[in-house]
């Protein structure tokens, strides 16, 4: 039988993960350029701190950017508490019975709805049944739904990170469980919860479909006053721009969607470095 000798079936193994690594980046940077060098030209200062002008088609985007962000800081507010206190349940008190492994069960489909499921659902149960109305709240409480089950797993996989020596050592000293677990395991699977939680911030801000139903609106010709205010948001923004209002400047266009693309980049840039400032900080 034919052996293929150690070193090549190492390197073709290497060669094969590399091919791999560059058809996952290939098509990524190829988007990147695409919208650069159609969008840098529209990126000036009136364009970030101007409000929407002659249709949409001159102007800036301000509105836009602040809604975005209302939104999107409304509903990690709402998420990250409950999300990793669920966590720390799930993790740290609750037993593995049938109750838990439904919960579990569920938590890892609703992390595969759609998330225009989302958005028909906070339509029909925020704005609707609650009347909130098409508005901030709106849409940060939707949002805070279709992005619990990432923080969830995401915190479960922190608090998994923590040596069991440290509960332990804890717990043999006399300390409660409640103080090993606020004390000890929490700051230092504080890290791992930041990260999750900034790259769940980088998802939902370029999601378009639940804040279409609860929270954006075309225009909106002033700041928003209060959270049951509709507002602006980039990615409806951008969709609009792109599909419904003619004779549109391509570089409007791709400068809008650059924009957008560099406030979820930054996010992802500074969970990166988070995550690698907080690792050389470890003791362990």
């Amino acid at each position: 039988m034919f052996k293929l000798n150690p070193k090549l079936s190492q390197k073709l193994a290497y060669c094969l993960l590399f091919c791999s690594m560059l058809l996952t980046i290939f098509p990524v940077l190829i988007i990147i350029f695409i919208i650069v060098k159609n969008g840098a030209s529209a990126i000036t200062w009136e364009f970030l701190t101007a409000m929407p002008k002659d249709g949409m088609r001159s102007g800036g985007i301000l509105l836009a950017i602040l809604g975005t962000l209302s939104i999107v800081l409304c509903a990690i507010s709402i998420t990250l508490p409950i999300g990793v206190c669920a966590a720390i349940y799930l993790n740290e008190y609750a037993k593995d019975n049938l109750l838990t492994r439904i919960i579990k069960l569920s938590i890892v489909n609703l992390a595969g709805v759609p998330s225009v499921v989302y958005g028909l659902f906070g339509l029909g149960i925020f704005v609707m049944y609650f009347k909130l109305g098409v508005s901030i709240i709106a849409g940060a409480l939707t949002l805070s739904i279709m992005e619990l089950p990432v923080i969830i797993t995401t915190a479960r996989n922190a608090l998994n990170s923590v040596p069991h020596s440290f509960r332990e050592a804890s717990l043999s000293l006399g300390v409660s469980r409640w103080q090993t677990i606020r004390h000890i395991v929490l700051p230092n699977a504080l890290p791992g919860i930041l990260t999750g939680a900034i790259l769940s911030i980088a998802r939902i801000s370029g999601e378009t479909a639940p804040i279409l139903f609860t929270a954006a609106a075309f225009y909106v010709p002033h700041f928003p006053h209060s959270i049951f205010d509709q507002v602006m948001a980039l990615p409806y923004h951008l969709y609009i721009i792109a599909t419904q209002i003619p004779n549109m400047p391509k570089n409007i266009i791709f400068g809008t969607a650059l924009v957008l693309l560099m406030i979820i980049l930054s996010m992802s840039f500074t969970a990166i470095f988070l995550r690698i400032y907080f690792r050389k900080r470890r003791k362990w």
